[in-house]
């Protein structure tokens, strides 16, 4: 029976050299089903030139010039947000395959990357869908994308002093921030910045969004969770008169009294899933929940 023709899209991580046995096997799972693939241009050469692969693709592509059924990411969480934020709207499921460390996106293991592939002509997965946020500038679009899976964060710049963030939400004035900045995470950024700077988890099917400080000046300042269906504008005042604007970890500088305009998305970030993988499995397994000091399980009672 001739497999079901598909074409992919691959980005992977052109600065780790770690992985290249998967990827290599990835790549002969797809031409075992006769499959198309398409390869980022720099991880292309990065393939090539410094792992020196022998690799065959149907084409490569540059920037946003790309179409396919799927996307596949080879690298961490990093590489999976910089793939989602090249397929923004298109609405391209992506598989994330971990050649990182963590790896809450990219959640399928390197020994089972040709496996997940299988699956996909087998149909056998499924879809979840995550939010996005956008931000805006004093009701323009930021010289960068603007879309963040994870979150929006301002920030103070290098050893600048703190920054003081006056926040609003639907026009409701809620408090100023005294602090390093100030993170808008979704529930996917919740494991992510937010969590280190002492944010909640928050299940990825939930419809809301967490405002958590970075280093605040007061011990009364407390991450607060509110519904996404909300704008929240940010008014930030500096001594250095600028400061940071961060999308997923792509920063550009912006001037005091720039007004930040977050709000969610109109679109969803699609990922692809194996049957029997389980957010609550993974997300114990990541934490680290129920080990020991050792890294053992702990025998329950």
């Amino acid at each position: 029976m001739a497999s079901t023709h598909i074409r992919f899209a691959i980005f992977g991580n052109e600065y780790s050299p770690h992985g290249a046995g998967t990827v290599v096997e990835i790549f002969s799972a797809l031409k075992s089903h006769s499959a198309e693939f398409y390869i980022d241009r720099p991880y292309y050469n990065y393939l090539v030139n410094v792992l020196h692969l022998e690799v065959s693709p149907n084409g490569v592509f540059d920037g946003y010039n790309f179409d396919a059924d799927f996307v596949i990411s080879l690298g961490g969480d990093g590489t999976f947000l910089r793939a989602a934020s090249r397929v923004g709207m298109k609405n391209i499921p992506i598989l994330g395959v971990n050649l990182g460390h963590l790896g809450f996106l990219a959640d399928i293991a390197p020994d089972e990357a040709a496996d997940a592939i299988d699956d996909i002509f087998n149909k056998k997965y499924r879809f979840v869908e995550r939010s996005v946020i956008e931000a805006s500038v004093d009701n323009e679009q930021l010289a960068g994308n603007p879309f963040a899976l994870n979150e929006v964060a301002v920030l103070k710049r290098d050893i600048a002093s703190m920054i003081s963030i006056r926040t609003t939400i639907n026009g409701e004035f809620l408090t100023t921030y005294q602090a390093d900045g100030l993170i808008v995470s979704t529930p996917t950024g919740s494991t992510a910045y937010s969590l280190s700077n002492g944010g909640p988890i928050i299940v990825p099917s939930t419809d809301v969004l967490c405002l958590t400080p970075v280093a605040p000046h007061s011990l009364n300042i407390r991450p607060i969770v509110i519904n996404d269906n909300v704008e929240i504008e940010l008014n930030v005042e500096s001594r250095s008169h600028n400061f940071l604007i961060a999308i997923d970890g792509r920063s550009e500088k912006l001037l005091e009294g720039t007004k930040v305009k977050i709000r969610k998305a109109p679109f969803t970030i699609h990922i692809v899933k194996r049957l029997g993988k389980q957010y609550y499995k993974n997300l114990r397994e990541k934490m680290m929940w129920g080990k020991a000091s050792n890294g053992r399980e702990r025998k329950e009672c």
